[in-house]
């Protein structure tokens, strides 16, 4: 099955399945890989420009890894052979910068309301100090609450929504493949819209015309609501969605009928 795979999308395969492999490798000797490649949010003191790039190789967990990979084989293979690997690499990494981009703008408008709440305590010029984490420091939750307790200590201060909101967003990564693959997944559906998916939850026959567009819809919906608790960067997916959308869009129009 494998030897089958266009290559663009084998060669995806095996550099995100390096990097996962890695991250635990790595993570045994007590380095933190999420830290060095993960994508932090631009203004933070952990952000580096090449994370731009390398979070599209760094996963969470097990289940995030697969169900990415599992999507990117599904959905990649027949992309690229339509497509041709030129433009596949093009769309896969433009959807990745898309999902980045729009992820970040979102977290502009929030982090900027919880920066003047701070800055009204007098506390804004130490927070991105405190907020560094580092390769060698341990997982990425133990170093932001350590880092967290330490700054509220230091500035004789108690935890605030507000501080809280602005420690963890510039603290916490974004990684994962999601927002390319979800520019792939809206390829697809534009490509082959009366392709057959079978669902599994419920395990029933939609058309990819009918089941991306409700996954699209899901995603905004909770992008939204941002339920407490919700780890996902739902704003990243659409994003990706959204640069795939308009890519193909524009190659239809110009010469790919």
């Amino acid at each position: 099955m494998f030897q089958n795979i266009p290559t663009i999308t084998k060669n995806l395969l095996i550099i995100n399945a390096l990097f996962f492999l890695a991250k635990f490798v790595f993570g045994e000797t007590g380095y933190n890989l999420d830290v060095f490649f993960g994508a932090f949010y631009p203004e933070s003191v952990n952000f580096k420009s090449y994370q731009i790039i390398s979070h599209m190789f760094m996963h969470g967990d097990t289940m995030h890894f697969f169900f990415n990979m599992f999507a990117l084989w599904m959905f990649g293979s027949a992309v690229e052979k339509a497509l041709g690997e030129k433009r596949y690499v093009i769309l896969y990494f433009v959807a990745g910068l898309g999902a980045f981009a729009l992820f970040n703008l979102t977290n502009y408008f929030s982090i900027n309301e919880f920066k003047a709440a701070v800055t009204n305590q007098g506390l804004i010029d130490s927070v991105n100090q405190f907020a560094k984490l580092e390769v060698l420091g341990g997982s990425t939750s133990d170093q932001i609450n350590n880092n967290f307790n330490t700054w509220l200590q230091a500035n004789n201060t108690v935890p605030t929504d507000a501080n809280q909101e602005l420690f963890l967003g510039y603290s916490i990564p974004m990684v994962g493949a999601s927002g390319a693959i979800f520019g792939v997944l809206v390829a697809f559906g534009m490509m082959f819209p009366n392709a057959i998916l079978m669902l599994i939850f419920p395990p029933i026959p939609l058309k990819a015309k009918y089941f991306i567009p409700i996954y699209i819809i899901i995603e905004l919906y909770l992008a939204v609501q941002a339920h407490p608790g919700d780890n996902v960067a739902h704003y990243a997916h659409l994003g990706g969605a959204l640069l795939g959308f308009i890519m193909i869009r524009y190659w239809k129009k110009t010469s790919l009928n």
